[in-house]
């Protein structure tokens, strides 16, 4: 984890970020279901809604340390990461959006179950294997050409239509992948 908040602190504004203690992430689906379509608020609620998750799931956490402020906020904002890289909640898709995160800071966690998708696929469900291995390297593909998504403020711009978001960020969209999604 040292390593992980030490790349994070060097990212450019990163250190600023995690010294803030930048807002545990509350979404408040009723206010972003009202946002017009396309917006990320809109998408994310819609996901969010269709998925029947919950969106409370998330409540604050103790963020007094580095390493616990950085857990909450990759926890917190990870199913934003699946809307704006269009990347589905599947098991490659996860694993797509995990990848992002271990490329983008070296998240041990998100490390460790890359490695364990990609070995239960190729040991036990080979026929899944150049899925999971496609959906892998998407998601690094991602975390190397696109601004670090752990670093966004989401919740500043939800107004923001879904596009805006991913052409400013320059991510990579997975079009016809077996692990893309549409949320717009």
């Amino acid at each position: 984890m040292v390593i992980s908040i030490a790349r994070f602190k060097a990212l450019p504004g990163g250190a600023e970020m995690m010294e803030q203690r930048f807002p545990a992430f509350q979404p408040q689906i009723e206010v972003l279901e009202r946002l017009p379509e396309g917006t990320l608020g809109r998408a994310y609620a819609g996901m969010i809604r269709s998925l029947n998750y919950d969106a409370d799931f998330f409540r604050p956490r103790d963020t007094s340390t580095e390493g616990l402020w950085l857990t909450q906020r990759i926890a917190t904002t990870h199913d934003i990461h699946h809307v704006i890289a269009g990347l589905n909640t599947q098991a490659q898709g996860e694993s797509a959006v995990l990848a992002i995160t271990a490329t983008q800071i070296g998240f041990p966690a998100y490390v460790l179950l890359n490695l364990l998708a990609s070995f239960k696929a190729f040991r036990f469900q080979p026929a899944d294997h150049e899925a999971i291995s496609r959906a892998i390297a998407h998601g690094q593909r991602v975390g190397l050409q696109a601004k670090p998504l752990v670093l966004q403020r989401w919740e500043e711009g939800w107004e923001k239509p879904l596009s805006q978001w991913r052409e400013e960020l320059a991510i990579p969209m997975a079009t016809g992948e077996t692990f893309s999604a549409n949320y717009e």
